[in-house]
């Protein structure tokens, strides 16, 4: 059976839908994702033909449990979510306006699937491009949406808030007027601590935590998501993940230092995050040496090209690992390549994890470094020279606050130095 969608043809929305129709022919074959069969138009409309989902939202189905799910038929819910969301992530198409009534059951079956549906606001993503428009719903619009410089994080933060609505029946952010949610958004925190929270597992809370993180370079992917504690389970096939490829690239791009320092990271890391990595590095199909090169990069994304992936030009990103094309990595090296510091400052267990690594990273890595090739290292200029003189111990070598900074990376505002 089919669904009729109807669409009244103005100047600004006939570029919409058709924008909508051509995401939906190109992301075919995800069993979350709602069935394109057809499109056309006519004088005064545009017609889609699509899968016929009568089961109703999911905002509907948390209305008729009170309010709220069970941890475990919330887990249900989150997975196929973030299940269709990765495939959406790897073909670099972005939701922006992932929201409950956007999720819509196949049938009335309280065990039936969930399909994503209205990507009247979705748009093709480059792997390095930024977004700038100001769109989606209120309460679930991500800090850098408002901030009007996003990409597929966007999306991520839309599912925390889906999330924390799951699980405890109320939002995190909440205002009487869309300015008012805004400020919430940009400045307030989610409340932990009402019912039914403390009844909630620390997994959960922590899950929510860190896709509901203000910094988007804190936040887990759709796929890191899939394996974190809360939801991980070995019987269920772990997708490939796009940021693996955007941080090899930064990594292959980085100076021996630098690369010294993250090789010391990436072995204080516990099975929590290398599970995560070792799936990733098995979808890569490693040789029989137990290294990946170029083409195991190149092959792993083919596998899973459709043509909105060719329209988002996400291939491209395999042009910068062109050194993979002479040498090849192991694991050992791909986990030091394929970690973000951001992303694991955001852990409880920042602090340890830091320690070890600067331990690692004492035995073999650190060395004498001036101000100034500190300053080439992390490209800044002079201006900078009195911040990074404190990171160097009298020894001439980094300091445990040293190798922190220099791991999470400065950035210069106008005259002034500032940490991010």
């Amino acid at each position: 059976m089919f669904l009729f969608w109807n669409w009244m043809t103005t100047a600004i929305s006939i570029e919409d839908v058709r924008r909508e129709v051509k995401i939906l022919k190109s992301l075919s074959g995800h069993k979350h994702l709602v069935k394109f069969h057809d499109a056309c138009e006519d004088a005064n409309n545009v017609y889609i033909v699509m899968e016929l989902c009568e089961g109703g939202e999911l905002l509907d189905r948390i209305l008729s449990r009170g309010g709220r799910y069970t941890e475990e038929d919330a887990k249900n819910i989150v997975v196929q979510i973030l299940s269709v969301v990765a495939f959406c992530h790897l073909q670099g198409v972005v939701h922006r306006d992932l929201k409950p009534e956007n999720f819509l059951f196949t049938s009335r079956s309280e065990d039936a699937d969930m399909k994503l549906i209205d990507f009247g606001l979705s748009d093709f993503v480059r792997p390095d491009e930024r977004l700038n428009d100001i769109v989606g719903s209120a309460y679930y619009v991500a800090p850098e949406v408002l901030h009007r410089s996003y990409t597929l994080e966007a999306d991520i933060w839309s599912i925390g808030v889906i999330t924390y609505i799951l699980l405890c029946g109320s939002r995190p952010f909440w205002a009487r007027t869309e300015s008012g949610i805004f400020r919430a958004v940009l400045r307030a925190d989610p409340n932990f601590d009402d019912l039914p929270w403390p009844s909630v597992s620390p997994e959960a809370k922590d899950f929510v935590k860190r896709l509901l993180n203000k910094d988007y370079r804190k936040r887990m992917t759709a796929v890191q998501a899939l394996t974190h504690p809360w939801l991980q389970d070995d019987s269920r096939r772990i997708p490939l993940d796009i940021l693996i490829y955007k941080l090899v690239k930064s990594y292959l791009q980085a100076t021996p230092f630098k690369r010294a320092a993250l090789k010391a990271l990436s072995k204080a890391l516990s099975e929590t995050e290398l599970f995560y990595l070792r799936a990733q590095f098995a979808l890569l199909e490693p040789n029989h040496d137990g290294r990946v090169g170029l083409d195991n990069f190149k092959m792993a994304l083919m596998r899973n090209a459709t043509d909105a992936m060719r329209e988002s030009r996400v291939h491209e990103i395999v042009n910068s690992l062109e050194p993979l094309a002479y040498r090849r990595m192991d694991f050992e090296e791909f986990c030091a390549a394929s970690i973000s510091t951001h992303q694991l400052e955001a852990l409880d267990r920042w602090e340890q994890i830091a320690c070890l690594a600067f331990e690692h990273f004492e035995g073999e890595g650190n060395r004498v470094i001036s101000v100034e090739e500190l300053a080439r290292e992390l490209n800044l200029g002079s201006s900078a020279y009195s911040i990074l003189k404190e990171w160097i111990r009298g020894d001439g070598k980094l300091s445990f606050l040293g190798y922190t900074k220099f791991l999470h990376g400065v950035t210069l505002r106008s005259s002034n130095t500032r940490h991010h």
